[in-house]
């Protein structure tokens, strides 16, 4: 059976990498799970590296999530992240919104986003945007 009959609409989980940055160079652990028929959570681990705000981030976003055609989909949701820049402790609200492609004969799903964030407690930077490639493995079921 292909791959994409498994998972028609988008997978329960994924694990990967999202990789990019709006004031330097971001990387982060990126997992979702889905939550519903058409809406999952994505959970982040990542750091910041650039030349004054070196840090550590954590994240979580609800996603809406909806097939454009055959293995591409569109999400957009909000969320909150906390974490370390320039050795300050912050928290922040962001957006995110991206697209998708889940490939039908092997577990795998590229994508690419963006996240605006809002510093909300010790922000550097008050407003940021970040655009993001992300490589993810699809399992379960």
């Amino acid at each position: 059976m292909p791959f994409s009959a498994v998972f028609a609409r988008f997978p329960d989980n994924t694990l990967g990498l999202r990789l990019g940055g709006g004031f330097g160079f971001d990387w982060e652990l990126s997992y979702q799970r889905r939550c519903s028929e058409n809406n999952r959570m994505e959970m982040g681990l990542g750091m910041t590296i650039d030349s004054k705000n070196n840090g550590l981030t954590t994240s979580g976003t609800y996603q809406w999530v909806r097939n454009i055609s055959g293995g591409f989909n569109w999400y957009a949701g909000p969320g909150a992240q906390m974490g370390s820049r320039g050795g300050d402790f912050y928290i922040g609200i962001h957006g995110q919104a991206g697209v998708e492609y889940i490939f039908s004969e092997i577990p795998f799903q590229i994508g690419i986003d963006t996240r605006p964030v809002i510093g909300l407690i010790n922000a550097n930077n008050t407003f940021e945007v970040n655009v993001n490639i992300s490589l993810r493995y699809v399992f379960g079921r």
